[in-house]
């Protein structure tokens, strides 16, 4: 047993420079002199050799550090030789024991070997940074519905409308309580403003929102990306964000492009110029809360799961609710809309006619399709092929469903009033599928079970779906992508993980492993193949991200490029080339996160066990919204590994080890073991630089 041996306190060690001092690292016995361990001024050593600090001694005599042996060794050993030999430590673990034993030179020595590694002008993927700007001033007229917000500007012609008048009830009092303080975050600590909530982009523009404003930017063939609208300061925090960048027949003709920006039920649309500039179209209300708000050519659309969609049309200048049921998917294609609901149907509108055939201000909304088991349409992904005849489109419809039903519905040119026919069902999910796409080549569907992710290799004749071989399973892996238990800084919309990408390419999944990292990792959707990772430039958390398809200039030679945009906690945007990447695909690693990234990653936050059962299910949400249900990194290719685990594998299952996903849920339910405190050491001197990591976030078990 080990036995106290406090040393009065400010009574300094009168030991010879020679004598040998006996360690007891973590349980390993280690012998050095006193000279050894205290040639550096102001560490822990010094501190307890002299006296400082109490002493704890094993039944031998020897001093007891309660810390990693394995990691001590190294830090030894630069002591003796002022030489550096990692002996296969880890650099950042090495860092953090450096940092907690006080040992200036060393912590100077690791930082500068990962500072040649990083650099603040980014890697060759980083295509640009665009800095904070300005923040507005403050909006004076809450609902005001028309005006030039910046100089210059003409107001665009507007028509309010008669069918939803903006409610100003309370606006008054509720501005001049927003007018005090700047609002809340949902975890109830004040929120950064200059923080990017969210960033979308459309063909060359880029829409970023901040708490209270937003701005857009340009690309310039000659000039690159510039600032061309910034919003005045809103009274509420913007929570939902759309851009269209190409409309024709808008309120400012073929050149015109549109932002809108959305909280609680309101909504605000400003028309922009391409010159720069903008005016406010006019604040629309939905009466309850906005879930989902994006553009279909130049509708405005906005939708709520409670089965309410309000759509204002660019040439009518006409808002319009009406009532459906229950919403818990859409997507759109062409002029067509798709809404998936409760009830198992599939409902559609027909936004490009609706203005024309509208009558008694109801929209006209069909019913395309009903799932044969009447099961809620969680996901719903619409694939347009090449025109095949005069009549139409071959369409094809892949949905998911609330029992974990994946189907394939197609609608021949030919047979328009029959409806859609069932093609194909998987059964492969037994909990409710949250995402899916249907491309040209590949089916991908996301579950609620840990974000499980199933891919499905399309075959096609003439550019149609076809049954001979069919849809073969092409992967199986997981994407790690935690929320806060107590709810976040940022917009959980902004850090959608995908798939991002045109139907007719290859597709990605962005994976942000924790609410504060710096890092992102892409992955192909179709296999779950890591094609790059990024990292901030300045060190700042990720807040916000998207890709974006941007067109190619004028120049001869030149091609589309795909970016990734990354909004910062400190409001700043940078851009990656995502294009070169794709090109490099091979070079990074086969798979997702190894165990000692996720590990790494995993460092910068606590896992907090949920409250309720492990068994309930979150509630079907549209494919816009981040789902709460994100899982690890594994990955399992037909491609790669399959089939049962080998031999090691399996012992280490029945032995109570099992996969690390496994052990992490087993983990997170034990509960953290107890654990003997640190020898504390002396407050580290100035030249020790910043503590090594943030304070840590806690994250919901369900997150795994």
């Amino acid at each position: 047993m080990a036995a106290a041996a406090p040393v009065a306190e400010g009574v300094p060690g009168r030991g010879p420079p020679g004598e040998v001092i006996h360690l007891n690292v973590g349980g390993k016995r280690f012998s050095t002199s006193r000279q050894t361990l205290t040639w550096i001024p102001d560490s822990f050593f010094s501190s307890l050799l002299s006296g400082r600090i109490s002493t704890l001694k094993d039944e031998t005599g020897a001093i007891f550090i309660d810390r990693d042996p394995t990691v001590f060794a190294p830090i030894l050993n630069f002591l003796r030789t002022k030489e550096l030999d990692p002996r296969g430590v880890h650099g950042s673990s090495l860092l953090h024991e450096a940092q907690f034993y006080g040992l200036t030179p060393l912590v100077r020595r690791l930082q500068l070997r990962e500072e040649l590694d990083r650099s603040s002008c980014g890697n060759v993927l980083f295509n640009g940074y665009l800095p904070p700007p300005v923040f507005p001033v403050k909006r004076r007229n809450r609902h005001s519905l028309v005006g030039p917000q910046q100089t210059g500007g003409r107001p665009a012609p507007v028509r309010r409308s008669n069918t939803m008048p903006p409610n100003l009830g309370n606006a008054g009092l509720l501005g001049r309580m927003l007018d005090e303080k700047a609002p809340p975050s949902p975890s109830g600590l004040p929120e950064e403003p200059g923080m990017v909530r969210l960033v979308c982009g459309h063909h060359n523009w880029i829409a970023v929102a901040y708490t209270q404003f937003l701005v857009c930017y340009s690309l310039k063939e000659a000039s690159g990306w510039q600032l061309v609208f910034s919003s005045p300061r809103l009274d509420w925090p913007i929570e939902r964000l759309a851009l269209t960048a190409r409309v024709l027949g808008g309120a400012l003709g073929e050149h015109d492009k549109m932002v809108a920006a959305a909280t609680g039920s309101e909504i605000l649309l400003w028309a922009l110029r391409a010159e720069g500039g903008g005016s406010e179209i006019g604040v629309f209300h939905l009466g309850v809360p906005v879930e989902a708000l994006f553009f279909v050519g130049n509708q405005l659309i906005a939708t709520s799961h409670t089965g309410r969609i309000g759509v204002w049309n660019a040439v009518t200048k006409h808002w319009q609710v009406q009532e459906v049921q229950p919403i818990t998917s859409y997507d759109a294609a062409g002029s067509f809309l798709l809404l998936g609901c409760n009830n198992g149907s599939i409902y559609y509108v027909d936004v490009q006619k609706f203005p024309l055939r509208m009558k008694d201000n109801d929209l006209l909304v069909s019913e395309l399709y009903r799932d044969p088991a009447e099961d809620g349409v969680t996901a719903l992904s619409v694939y347009l092929t090449p025109k095949t005849s005069d009549s139409g489109n071959w369409i094809e419809i892949a949905y998911g469903t609330s029992s974990g039903g994946v189907r394939v519905i197609v609608q021949h040119p030919e047979t328009v009033g029959s409806g859609p026919q069932l093609f194909q069902t998987f059964t492969v999910h037994r909990s409710p599928v949250t995402k899916i796409m249907l491309s040209e080549k590949h089916l991908i569907s996301v579950c609620a079970d840990n974000n499980h992710v199933r891919t499905w290799s399309v075959t096609r004749f003439r550019g149609m779906i076809s049954t001979q071989p069919g849809s073969t399973p092409l992967a199986s892996f997981k994407i790690l992508a935690l929320e806060s238990a107590d709810g976040h800084g940022g917009c959980s919309a902004g850090n959608d993980i995908g798939p991002f990408g045109e139907r007719d390419d290859q597709q990605v999944f962005i994976q942000k492993v924790v609410p504060s990292a710096s890092q992102l990792f892409v992955r192909l959707s179709s296999t779950g193949q890591r094609v790059c990772s990024v990292r901030s430039v300045d060190g700042s958390p990720t807040t916000a991200f998207t890709v974006l398809e941007c067109e190619g200039s004028r120049r001869l030679g030149s091609r589309p490029r795909r970016y990734l945009l990354t909004g910062q906690a400190n409001g700043s945007l940078a851009m990656w080339d995502l294009t070169t990447a794709m090109d490099g695909l091979g070079q990074a690693p086969a798979g997702g996160l190894t165990e000692e990234e996720l590990m790494e990653q995993l460092e910068q936050c606590e896992l907090a066990p949920l409250a309720s059962s492990r068994g309930s299910l979150p509630s079907p949400s549209p494919r816009t919204s981040l789902t709460s249900l994100h899982s690890a990194s594994s990955n399992t290719s037909l491609s790669g590994r399959r089939g049962s685990p080998s031999p090691p594998q399996a012992e280490a299952r029945r032995r109570g080890g099992g996969s690390f996903v496994e052990r992490c849920q087993e983990l997170v339910r034990s509960g953290p073991e107890p654990r003997r405190p640190p020898t504390p050491a002396p407050r580290p001197s100035v030249g020790l630089g910043a503590p090594l990591a943030p304070p840590k976030m806690k994250l919901n078990e369900t997150s795994f």
